[in-house]
């Protein structure tokens, strides 16, 4: 059974933009791919934590973005040096 999570689109993009989402503890993330533009997206903090606990969120996940399902895998995940708190995450098309 695929790990699914909710995400939101995010218009608002650079550092400033995702500090503010970090501080309302919001990941931002991107889903990349499969030839179509790059998608900006926010996901809840404590959902994807709770998610990446799970061998199968390495594998495959699906995202509910804008009333569709996307199936992704994490590309690469960036964590602060000090914390380990996630700090961003890429995504790719399956």
């Amino acid at each position: 059974m695929a790990i699914t999570l909710d995400a939101t689109s995010r218009k608002d993009l650079g550092r400033g933009a995702s500090r503010r989402l970090r501080r309302e503890f919001l990941i931002p993330a991107i889903i990349i791919g499969q030839g179509k533009d790059a998608v900006s997206i926010t996901l809840d903090e404590k959902k994807l934590i709770n998610a990446t606990l799970k061998d199968e969120f390495f594998k495959e996940l699906e995202l509910n973005f804008e009333g569709q399902t996307i199936k992704v895998k994490p590309v690469d995940i960036q964590r602060h040096p000090v914390s380990e708190r996630i700090i961003h995450i890429d995504f790719q098309r399956i």
